[in-house]
């Protein structure tokens, strides 16, 4: 009986392959018939036809047939130019010959070739979709060359935008998320003049559906725009911009495509136009994560983020911490001031810091902010204190970082070594005048207390952490800690470190080494005891 079934499915499937192999055939037999001949064209319904069939592979068969069709029509310029009146209107009409009427014809039936492939875009199948991307840019190439409206020549050359809007809008659906097809739509956007007119497509689609929807946060639709423009990067010189889809004249070099002030000028209004409106706290997580490397260096005018940033930094926990790495750039690159800018990086240092996915970062950064050596005393003995108090609580691969990032501290500010030396305290239970819940490092009393954590973690279970605790008992040497090594560090792999063999030889614990089971040592036990 399986072998009867298996039979059956083999059968079925060389059917199968026979019926699209034939489909195939017959739509190039049909596509090789409209091209030799015009008393053919009617075959071209045939093909539109098989384009909104529901089977996957006859469906991408005829977008090639349709591909090939149309782009050989569209360079032997078989396609009426020009506004097109209604069909019926056109059909009424008797001023065309028989020749201008075909190329309407046709030019009718491009349009809805178009539309069904525009449809496609939002196919359940991914090769149905992915199909008919490939075969729309191939219009907007061949369009770009032979263009079929009258253009603004002088701002837009030939370029076919109207396209490129509609894929892009097809894109940036409400409802379904394209992360896939936008990632195969990529390699398009490797084109300067198509990834112009993106980024200006994106411009005037967020700006229509976000105030239709009154700016309400749309996941789905925001999640596709994020992705699309995550996608894009401008060149850092305008000799890079060299690879176009629609090849430029010397005699049209004011195109805007071309320069790249104004890549920078749109990429800049594409994203502040995205982020004005309200995200979740998902997707401020992804801006801010390549913010500082993929958004900022290709503005013209990177301090235009400051309100995002700021408005995100106030958000608190991990999207605060995120901030942090665009205020870098701006503070350090563009002379950005912030005020209570320690404060609230002060305020960031909760119990939840060691265990968030972003801790390396943070730490970095936080360095990088404390390493002035200009900064007041008692801000730097505040930072210090407060990661102490915090120490307390902390997991081990945590105080590997806070123990040397301390220390960096009090090398850095000779005069924080108050916190470690306190005679008076020596020996006495006092209680600590340092304030915990006071969120103004100036007013928390830090200079007045000790680092009486650190000792504490000198009994520490693990034995890394109290190696690092002693250290405050000798003197600091100059030389900072590269805490650069213990960023990343992770429990399973402190771990693994820990359950290594030692680099030691072997410790001999017997006269005679033994061979196997019940053997070795003078053979004592081999002659006493047996495994019967």
């Amino acid at each position: 009986m399986a072998s009867v079934t298996k039979k059956r499915n083999v059968s079925s499937a060389k059917t199968n392959q026979q019926i699209i192999k034939k489909v195939k055939i017959d739509l190039n037999s049909k596509v090789d018939g409209i091209l030799e001949s015009k008393k053919h064209a009617n075959d071209v319904f045939d093909i539109l036809l098989a384009l909104e069939s529901e089977e996957e592979k006859e469906v991408i068969g005829a977008a090639n047939a349709c591909s090939h069709l149309f782009c050989t029509l569209l360079e032997g310029k078989e396609l009426f130019v020009g506004k097109l009146a209604g069909e019926e209107d056109e059909a009424l009409s008797g001023e065309y010959r028989a020749a201008e009427k075909y190329r309407i014809f046709m030019r009718h039936r491009y349009i809805s070739c178009v539309e069904t492939l525009l449809d496609h875009l939002s196919h359940e199948l991914y090769g149905v979709r992915e199909s008919a991307l490939c075969c729309l840019m191939k219009f907007a190439a061949v369009e770009g060359r032979h263009p079929l409206e009258d253009l603004d020549w002088s701002e837009h050359y030939s370029f076919p935008r109207e396209l490129i809007q509609a894929v892009v809008g097809k894109l940036l659906s409400q409802t379904k998320d394209n992360s896939l097809l936008i990632s195969r739509f990529q390699e398009f956007l490797e084109m300067d003049d198509v990834r112009y007119y993106v980024m200006s497509s994106i411009c005037e689609n967020v700006g229509r559906v976000m105030t239709q929807n009154k700016g309400a946060v749309m996941p789905v639709y925001q999640s596709n725009v994020f992705t699309l423009m995550s996608n894009i990067s401008v060149p850092s010189q305008e000799s890079e911009l060299t690879n176009f889809m629609v090849k430029q004249e010397a005699k049209h070099e004011d195109w805007k495509a071309v320069k790249l002030n104004e890549h920078k000028r749109l990429f800049e209004r594409m994203w502040l136009g995205f982020l004005k409106y309200k995200c979740p706290n998902s997707m401020y997580k992804k801006v801010l994560v390549i913010l500082h490397d993929s958004i900022l260096p290709h503005m013209s005018k990177p301090t235009l983020m400051i309100d995002f940033l700021t408005s995100a930094y106030d958000i608190g926990g991990a999207i605060s911490l995120l901030a942090l790495n665009g205020l870098f750039v701006l503070i350090h690159q563009h002379n950005l001031e912030y005020p209570d800018f320690y404060k609230k990086l002060y305020n960031l240092l909760e119990p939840s810091i060691f265990h968030v996915k972003y801790r390396a970062r943070f730490f970095h950064l936080a360095n990088l902010f404390l390493s002035s050596s200009h900064l007041p005393v008692y801000l730097v003995a505040a930072f210090a204190k407060r990661l102490a108090r915090l120490a307390l609580t902390a997991p081990p691969t945590a105080l590997l970082i806070v123990l040397p990032f301390i220390y960096n501290l009090i090398r850095r500010h000779p005069s924080c070594r108050v916190l470690i030396h306190k005679p008076s305290a020596e020996g006495e239970a006092v209680e600590d005048p340092y304030l915990m819940t006071e969120e103004d490092p100036a007013r928390c009393c830090a200079l007045e207390s000790s680092l009486w954590e650190i000792k504490s973690l000198q009994r520490h279970y693990h034995p890394d952490v109290a190696k690092a605790a002693l250290m405050i008992n000798t003197p600091l040497p100059q030389q900072e800690d590269d805490i650069s090594e213990v960023l990343e560090l992770t429990t399973y792999e402190l771990m693994e470190r820990d359950l290594k063999p030692p680099q030691t030889k072997n410790v001999p614990l017997e006269f005679e080494k033994a061979t196997q089971l019940l053997k070795g040592g003078g053979d004592v036990l081999g002659q006493h005891f047996c495994l019967n």
